[in-house]
């Protein structure tokens, strides 16, 4: 996403609940455990007595948050078994963060939806760059499609629909899809509504271009490996000219599409923030999933 001046870090209030499912481990103090669905989480799993994530996978859960925490900046982030229910959630995981170029897959969703009822009639050109702005987050192919079809007042106004319920714009940046505040909860309950809300042909549709993204998205979740058939859509931006980067990925791996992960990444002032943040989120989907599918 093309850069622009700005700083702004707001950090939302985040009640973090240290209940543990009863068939898993206690987890670590800086990952919660999610006793109940929130009003949002709905059209997947609901934890319960089955609530529960494997030893293993917890183990690797806790030493990838370990690992965030050592890097520079702060992360946001979100793991969840779609089979189970379980979820795991750090500390950051409501910090509102520069969503950058992750509200592409919103508004997708939202198109593909808004066709369905009628009430816009998608080209071979608006689905041409769909498919830019899913394959390799072409920020031309999205600005055409948000002044086209109805810019903020069209697509946000739907996007909490999807989940995106933290989401807000800012006076500094109003109207813009990709400088909207967001956090990594957002964008697991996003990543969760296409995976289980929409119409089957539209999520394997967004499944399968996720799936085979460019190279210039295979990191962030990419990094859990060919073996997990990671899918991602990832956002980045440079946040000053300081060197700060925001460095975002959410996605799913595994059989059936069974896990997702969203990580939001701001590297604060550090030299070449790009390249840290880029490390910083993929090693965390490498230690999480990268030879856990055998």
């Amino acid at each position: 996403m093309k850069a622009i001046n700005r700083r702004m870090v707001v950090t939302a209030l985040v009640v973090v609940a240290c209940f543990a499912p009863a068939a898993a481990p206690a987890a670590a103090p800086a990952v919660s455990a999610e006793p109940a669905v929130a009003t949002a989480d709905v059209g997947y799993a609901k934890p319960g007595a089955t609530a529960y994530l494997d030893w293993r996978l917890l183990d690797r859960i806790r030493r990838a948050n370990a690992y965030a925490e050592s890097r520079p900046g702060f992360v946001g982030m979100v793991v969840r078994d779609r089979k189970t229910g379980a979820v795991r959630r750090n500390i950051h995981s409501g910090t509102l963060i520069w969503a950058c170029s992750t509200p592409k897959l919103a508004m997708v969703v939202d198109l593909l939806l808004r066709n369905d009822a009628g009430t816009v009639s998608l080209t071979a050109e608006d689905r041409d760059l769909m498919h830019r702005m899913l394959n390799s987050s072409d920020d031309n192919a999205a600005h055409t499609l948000w002044t086209r079809y109805g810019g903020e007042q069209e697509f946000a106004s739907r996007f909490p629909s999807y989940g995106m319920t933290d989401m807000r714009f800012t006076d500094q940046h109003p109207h813009h899809w990709g400088w909207i505040l967001t956090t990594a909860d957002d964008l697991d309950r996003l990543m969760n509504y296409v995976l289980t809300r929409l119409p089957a042909a539209h999520r394997d549709y967004i499944v399968n271009e996720m799936r085979s993204v460019a190279a210039n998205q295979q990191w962030g979740v990419w990094g859990a490996g060919a073996a997990a058939r990671p899918g991602n859509k990832d956002g980045w931006s440079d946040d000053n000219d300081d060197g700060s980067w925001l460095m975002n990925s959410v996605g799913f791996v595994g059989p059936d599409e069974r896990y997702t992960l969203a990580i939001m990444n701001n590297t604060q002032t550090v030299e070449n923030g790009y390249a840290v943040g880029m490390e910083t989120t993929t090693q965390i989907s490498r230690i999480i999933f990268d030879g856990y599918f055998g």
